[in-house]
C-alpha cells in the first residue's frame, strides 16, 4: 500500500457487507423454522443480537488491513454505514425470493396465531393493545412481496447506520 493514495473504502464494505449479507440471509432462514423447532428461534435472536459484534469485528479488521490501524470517527463510521446498506442489499434479494416464492403467507399466519392466542389468555388494556398490534399486521400482511422487501431493506438500511455510530465510536484510533 502506498502512502500517497489514500484506501477506498467501497471494495472492503463491499466485500465484508457480503459476509454480513450472506450471515444475515442464513440467519433469516431460522425465522419461519423458529416456529415449527423453537430453539431455532433462540438461535435466530442469538445471531441478531451478533450482527453489532460482528460488524465492529469487520470493521477493526478494516481498520488494521486498510488503515494500517488508525482510522477516523468519520471514515469507520461511513466504512461501517456502507457495509451495512451492501448488506441490506444483498439480503433483499433473499427476502424477496423468501415472500415471492417459499412463504405464502406462512409468518403472518404464525404471528396472527400467536397474537389470538396471547389475546385469549389477556384482558383490559392489553386485549386493546393486542388488537392494535393485529390491525398492524393486517396492513403488513397486505403488503406485496416486493412492498415487503422494501419495508425491510429500509428497515435494515436504518438500523444499520444507527449500530454505525457506536461501531465508529469503538473502531476510531489515531496515531499517537
Amino acid at each position: 500500500m502506498t502512502t500517497d493514495r489514500p484506501v477506498s473504502i467501497q471494495e472492503p464494505s463491499m466485500r465484508f457487507g457480503t459476509y454480513m449479507g450472506i450471515f444475515w440471509m442464513f440467519k433469516f432462514i431460522f425465522l419461519p423454522l423458529g416456529f415449527s423447532i423453537p430453539l431455532l428461534q433462540l438461535f435466530f435472536i442469538l445471531c441478531t443480537l451478533f450482527v453489532p459484534i460482528l460488524g465492529y469485528l469487520y470493521a477493526r479488521k478494516f481498520r488494521n488491513t486498510h488503515c494500517e490501524g488508525t482510522i477516523s470517527f468519520s471514515r469507520a463510521f461511513l466504512f461501517t454505514a456502507c457495509m451495512y446498506i451492501f448488506a441490506a442489499m444483498l439480503t433483499a434479494v433473499g427476502h424477496y425470493i423468501y415472500f415471492q416464492f417459499i412463504d405464502q403467507g406462512f409468518l403472518m399466519d404464525m404471528y396472527r396465531q400467536q397474537l389470538n392466542e396471547a389475546k385469549a389468555m389477556v384482558q383490559g388494556e392489553l386485549a386493546t393493545s393486542i388488537d392494535q398490534i393485529m390491525i398492524a399486521f393486517d396492513t403488513v400482511a397486505a403488503l406485496t412481496p416486493i412492498q415487503l422487501t422494501f419495508q425491510l431493506i429500509t428497515q435494515n438500511v436504518f438500523y444499520g447506520i444507527l449500530l454505525s455510530l457506536p461501531t465508529g465510536l469503538l473502531v476510531m484510533r489515531y496515531k499517537k
